[in-house]
């Protein structure tokens, strides 16, 4: 991984681009010596996407098939307190 600072991007950002689309590099930018962001290619981005989709749903389904336990042993669970518990975990 290549590391840059946000000054470089800003003189360079045609060149970074193409290196990180065509060259498959990956570009971590900092700025006062800090990591603020990294550029990555849009394919990269779609598989990093569909993986992090898939640890959501990993941690979901637990959750999901206790609740639908409950619902039906009788216990009552709102939609509310089902979407509450989701994004909270």
């Amino acid at each position: 991984m290549v590391t840059v600072s946000s000054e470089e991007v800003r003189d360079g950002l045609g060149e970074l681009i193409n290196r990180v689309a065509y060259g498959g590099e990956r570009v971590m930018v900092t700025r006062r010596g800090k990591k603020i962001v990294g550029i990555i290619s849009a394919e990269e981005l779609e598989l990093l996407e569909e993986v992090l989709d898939a640890i959501e749903d990993e941690i979901d389904i637990p959750l999901i098939k206790e609740r639908m336990a409950e619902i039906e042993r009788g216990e009552s669970v709102t939609l509310e307190q089902l979407e509450r518990e989701v994004r909270d975990q």
